[in-house]
């Protein structure tokens, strides 16, 4: 049996379930344990979830983690949220030292194909970052960290224990989103585990956290049978962040700041992510009849105001038609990164 973790609330409730459905569909012997964040999660999760799903009460980890109970109090949402990762894999290993490897999962991730290959790369070590190979030109590694948070794995090996003991430490020290080069949440601090720790593997897979910041520097493919491929290589999970539906038409795709996909790439992928937070939905609408999938709206998704313009133009913004994606934009979208790459080089310079 694989062990995967993740945590969410009921603002990504159906995010959690389409992702468990996919992790289940493509690895029949996943089993996936959800730090519940709230209770109407955790209540959803035991009545839909499944014998393989395991919920774990955020009370629970809480008393387990006193120090972390003390962050919440003292933190804004964000800032608490960032410090559960290392904490909740810490209890993990605790709680149940039988299970030999976990894979940490964002809830916004999805699976097009099996997992396998991240296995197949930790097995060569302890524990599995992910870069996140930004475009060329787009390197914003300096500011949010090498590596990505969406996909972590551990061995329980004595190093990479140690190294979850590390990273828990500082993101109880900190979890402020300063991008001052040192901290950003708790991403940030991945950058030293190669340094600190032995048996760190990078995952060399294109096809495992692909997400806005980095389809741009890929190849894709896929046939009359719909399987996606990335350089050639099967597309494993798609990290689906910043995805948001703006209101009954509109949906915003967050894609401004690394390029907007083009039109039969996004019907693609987002076609089906849609299709599976619909059946999420209504899943948990049978025993939860008053459950909708959050509305952001304008206001929220047009913001910060300076750059609402760039997003009506680059065509952020997008409105599904029948199997096809469309933006509201010029159809340039897919340059919007390179733009918004120089816009920050001289943002850096005038700072």
């Amino acid at each position: 049996m694989n062990h995967y973790a993740t945590y969410f609330d009921r603002g990504y409730l159906a995010q959690g379930v389409a992702l468990w459905r996919s992790l289940a569909r493509h690895d029949p012997e996943a089993e996936l344990t959800v730090l519940a964040l709230d209770d109407e999660a955790a209540a959803v999760l035991g009545a839909i979830g499944g014998a393989r799903l395991r919920v774990l009460p955020l009370g629970e980890l809480l008393a387990a983690e006193p120090a972390l109970a003390a962050a919440q109090a003292e933190r804004t949402r964000s800032e608490f949220i960032f410090a559960l990762t290392p904490c909740l894999v810490r209890h993990l290993f605790s709680t149940r030292p039988e299970v030999g490897r976990w894979m940490y999962l964002d809830a916004d991730l999805f699976f097009f194909s099996e997992p396998g290959p991240i296995w197949a790369e930790l097995d060569g070590g302890s524990m599995l970052v992910v870069p996140h190979r930004y475009p060329a030109g787009q390197d914003d590694a300096a500011r949010y960290g090498r590596f990505n948070v969406g996909v972590v794995a551990w061995r329980n090996h004595v190093a990479a224990r140690e190294c979850v003991e590390w990273w828990r430490a500082r993101c109880l020290e900190s979890t402020a989103l300063a991008g001052d080069g040192a901290r950003f949440g708790d991403q940030k601090y991945l950058d030293e585990w190669p340094r600190r720790f032995a048996g760190v593997v990078e995952s060399a897979h294109p096809g495992v956290n692909v997400a806005p910041w980095n389809w741009a520097r890929h190849r894709f493919e896929w046939g009359a049978e719909g399987a996606v491929r990335v350089d050639g290589l099967p597309l494993v999970v798609y990290h689906f962040a910043q995805f948001k539906r703006v209101n009954e038409a509109w949906f915003d795709s967050g894609q401004l700041e690394y390029g907007i996909m083009p039109r039969a790439l996004r019907s693609r992928l987002y076609g089906e992510y849609w299709d599976a937070l619909g059946a999420a939905e209504r899943a948990i609408r049978a025993v939860r009849p008053e459950f909708r999938l959050p509305l952001r709206g304008w206001r929220a998704s047009l913001g910060p105001w300076h750059l609402a313009v760039l997003r009506l133009f680059w065509g952020q913004f997008w409105r599904r038609s029948g199997s096809t994606w469309r933006s509201g934009g010029v159809g340039l979208g897919r340059w919007s990164g390179r733009a918004m790459g120089i816009y920050r080089r001289w943002q850096r310079r005038s700072a």
